[in-house]
């Protein structure tokens, strides 16, 4: 590990120290519970080597519970007895899933519960429990509301209430038919010059180089970015998979990526992680590392690749006389979210913009 890792002399010493330590702690034949490693050496993040190395030589056992399932039970205990054990039970089956839904992102559930909370707290002075909570409440909270904001909570609300139909935790469903309409297509503007030259000025390292390159001139997704394997490259053809798609590399992408996996190579040359996004922590495995170290990492940066994607989307569709069909081939659109930045692209096209600075053929911003 600590060859792969490529790690000084003072780090293996005092990561070896740390597993010296819970070996100590528990001498006996017993595999070593993993919650025990952790209170041996303080938190997560310390203990993470330890247990990787307990773990592949068979000594670790993983007896703690998610991370978001410790979520679910910490925010649900403050509401109301009356809507407590049916907030729980909806959000453990939308993060595990049931034999008709997959499970849901971490980020699902943070969204659907910071929607419901509001307003389950206001029913709880009048209500004592979730199946008393009428249409009319419901339509009371949604015309407070506008946008994507009345949108988003009337999902969360249909979900909720439709979990605890389905279960009978309720009669009748409060929600069933009500309707909001479509949500009003979001505003998306270009990226300026002013934006543009604090993204260019703030990611230096190779790996934000080669990320925010990839989101510049290919509109990929964080997600994707995370399931490129080293195979999906092609540097003396000049190509590259993204998703399925595959792409000519420019000159500006080309150099980009070389100069990553140059620094990848030298630093970590014994890894057996074939993706091409790696860090210090995942090079020792072989799983692509979690999304906070592309969105959040960067994010804390000021660098917001959602952003950047959607500029380049929305430049494509400028340049192409905002065509639904090319940006479904280039970038791998569905058909309404092609016409959705095809609309945006024919509203900026009848009025001008203060944006210049843009990517050439080169990928040179």
């Amino acid at each position: 590990m600590a060859q792969i890792g490529g790690w000084n002399v003072d780090t293996l010493r005092r990561r070896a120290e740390q597993l010296r330590r819970v070996l100590a702690a528990e001498p006996g034949p017993e595999p070593i519970r993993l919650t025990r490693v952790r209170a041996e050496l303080g938190n997560v993040w310390k203990s993470r080597i330890a247990a990787r190395a307990l773990d592949q030589c068979g000594l670790l056992v993983d007896d703690t519970e998610s991370r978001t399932r410790q979520w679910i039970e910490h925010r649900t205990a403050t509401l109301p007895p009356g809507f407590r054990d049916e907030v729980r039970d909806w959000l453990l089956a939308l993060h595990e899933g049931t034999p008709r839904s997959k499970p849901r992102a971490e980020a699902t559930l943070h969204a659907y519960y910071s929607r419901v909370h509001p307003p389950l707290i206001e029913w709880a002075h009048t209500r004592s429990h979730l199946r008393e909570v009428t249409q009319a409440d419901v339509t009371a909270i949604l015309n407070r509301l506008t946008g994507h904001t009345r949108v988003g909570m009337f999902v969360a609300l249909r979900s909720l209430f439709g979990f605890a139909k389905r279960h009978r935790l309720i009669f009748l469903d409060p929600t069933r038919r009500l309707r909001v309409g479509a949500p009003p297509p979001r505003a998306l503007l270009p990226m300026t010059d002013r934006q543009i030259d604090a993204v260019t000025a703030t990611a230096v390292t190779p790996l934000q180089r080669v990320v925010v390159a990839l989101v510049a001139v290919y509109a990929a997704r964080a997600i994707t970015l995370r399931t490129i394997v080293l195979d999906d490259i092609d540097l003396p053809r000049r190509r590259i998979r993204i998703g399925g798609t595959v792409h000519q590399l420019t000159e500006f992408t080309h150099d980009v990526l070389e100069g990553w996996l140059t620094h990848r190579q030298q630093r970590w040359p014994g890894t057996p992680n074939r993706h091409l996004i790696v860090s210090a922590d995942s090079v020792l495995a072989t799983e692509p590392v979690p999304d906070y170290h592309l969105t959040w990492h960067l994010g804390l940066l000021g660098i917001d690749l959602e952003h950047i994607r959607g500029d380049r989307i929305l430049q494509e569709a400028i340049a192409v006389d905002a065509d639904p069909l090319h940006l479904t081939i280039a970038f791998g659109l569905s058909e309404k979210t092609a016409i959705g930045y095809s609309v945006l692209a024919r509203n900026l096209m009848q009025r001008p913009i203060e944006t210049t600075g843009r990517a050439d053929d080169n990928g040179v911003m």
